[in-house]
Formats: structure tokens, sequence, C-alpha cells
């Protein structure tokens, strides 16, 4: 699996994706080969008029190992964004807007403690080598 140099990328699109969460952990987006994705900001709004929801983000990581220049000691597949987060009734709560970059085979996951209630938002930038 190739790991594109982002200075050098033939093309950057950007975009925005949201999903309606179900009440179990569920693949959102998996990145394919050749290919970067820059999340820019994750963003939860709880649609509940009348209770709390809770609300859990996610990174499986196709090779959590060392890059050029990196050492990498015990790392996990998986890793949460977000775990068991309260967002409040009828609230949007931001989850990162700090840059974040999956790389081949990456996959975000979402799920919130109720089917329905939790929308998740993302705006990235796809960097294609």
């Amino acid at each position: 699996m190739a790991n594109p140099n982002i200075v050098a990328v033939a093309t950057i699109e950007g975009g925005s994706l949201g999903w309606n969460l179900t009440d179990s952990l569920a693949d959102l987006v998996t990145v394919s080969a050749d290919y970067i994705l820059k999340l820019n900001r994750i963003v939860a709004t709880n649609v509940d008029g009348s209770s709390a929801m809770d609300l859990d983000v996610a990174v499986t990581l196709a090779s959590p190992t060392a890059m050029t220049g990196t050492t990498v000691t015990g790392g996990d597949a998986t890793v949460y964004l977000a775990s068991t987060i309260s967002v409040p009734a009828d609230a949007s709560l931001v989850v990162s807007d700090t840059p974040i970059y999956l790389r081949a085979g990456d996959i975000l996951k979402g799920k919130g403690s109720t089917t329905a209630k939790i929308d998740l938002f993302i705006s990235f930038e796809v960097l294609i080598d």
C-alpha cells in the first residue's frame, strides 16, 4: 500500500459527507489504495429534542506501523476519537477541528447510543497520488 507524498499529489478534491448513525459501530468511510483522506472537521448533532445521546467515533488503522522517520511501538489497530461522549438534546458537538490524516485501508467508524438520533458530518479533502 502506497503512502502518497502530500506535497506532490496529483489532485486534491474537497467534499463533505453525513450519516445518521445507528446503535452499532459501523464503517463510514474506507480509504482506497493510493489515496489519503484528510479529515478537516467532524461534527455530531443530536437530533433528539429531549434526551442526551452518546457518540462513538473510531478509526481502524490498516497498518499501525512506522513510516519514514518514525518508530511505532505497540500501535493499536482501532483507536477512538470519541468514546461515549454525551451530546445534549438538540445540540451539536465538534469532535475534531484539527486535521486528521487517514491512509489507504484506514476506516472511519461511528455509532450513536440510539439509532437515528445522532447525525455525523465531516468535511474532508481526498489527496490522490
